[in-house]
């Protein structure tokens, strides 16, 4: 991930609704929420909801696909995970194991609760 592409990211972010949309999208998980769902949750006008999805995903952060009529949005996984790696690259001067508390952390609180090994090789960028 190039640093332009962070800054997008998390000025993407950077909003109170965006960040609401956002993280109530990583909870749904890879279903996802149809455009109208988001904004009754969130008591926020179509209008203004579509612009605020507009910029989450020019931020890498949103997907969206159609499901007949609707236009169902998630959280983009891989754009989270390139945003974690873009984070934690450099992480302790090179020494990722000096690292592993935080990254366990972090995994250990997330509502998905993958395997340790499953994990932490996702924030590597491999397969486990």
């Amino acid at each position: 991930m190039e640093t332009s592409d962070a800054i997008q990211a998390f000025a993407a972010l950077a909003q109170p609704t965006r960040l609401a949309v956002f993280r109530l999208l990583v909870r749904q998980g890879p279903q996802g929420l149809p455009a109208g769902a988001i904004a009754r949750k969130l008591a926020v006008p179509q209008n203004t909801l579509s612009s605020h999805l507009a910029v989450l995903a020019r931020g890498g952060l949103v997907s969206s696909r159609r499901a007949g009529r609707r236009i169902i949005y998630a959280a983009d996984m891989d754009g989270v995970r390139r945003i974690l790696l873009y984070l934690t690259r450099d992480c302790c001067q090179g020494r990722p194991e000096t690292c592993g508390a935080l990254l366990e952390e972090v995994l250990s609180t997330t509502a998905c609760r993958p395997s340790k090994a499953r994990g932490a090789a996702a924030l590597r960028g491999e397969r486990a």
